[in-house]
């Protein structure tokens, strides 16, 4: 590990220590720290039928490398069928879907179902 990685580190530390350390502060150290080591982040967008992570998909999309990629229209040549797939295939979850959804009834609009966002660091 470098001296930046390491004085990073030792700040997110001291913050924390103190109290002080926020989600946003956290996330940023891991970029900054990420970012100092070449990695990227990679995010996937997984629509599912509810807010099951085995539910079915009903929409993805990929962004890799810092590109878009095209997908298959036909979900059965997605790269997964639920988020968990996705999951046990090294993405980590970094929003789930907004619970105030789960007030609608079967009847009224959700858009392209729950939307899941992962993410992995490359």
């Amino acid at each position: 590990m470098c001296s930046e990685q390491s004085e990073r580190n030792e700040a997110l530390v001291m913050e924390l220590k103190k109290c002080e350390l926020t989600e946003q502060g956290l996330r940023g150290g891991i970029a900054a720290i990420a970012a100092a080591n070449g990695a990227r982040q990679d995010l996937l967008y997984l629509h599912g039928r509810s807010t099951s992570l085995s539910a079915e998909l009903l929409g993805m999309s990929l962004v890799e490398g810092g590109k878009e990629v095209v997908l298959s229209p036909d979900p059965e040549k997605w790269l997964y069928q639920s988020v968990l797939d996705a999951i046990n295939e090294g993405w980590r979850v970094i929003s789930f879907p907004d619970q105030s959804l789960l007030t609608m009834s079967d009847e009224e609009f959700h858009g392209l179902g729950f939307l899941f966002i992962l993410e992995r660091w490359r």
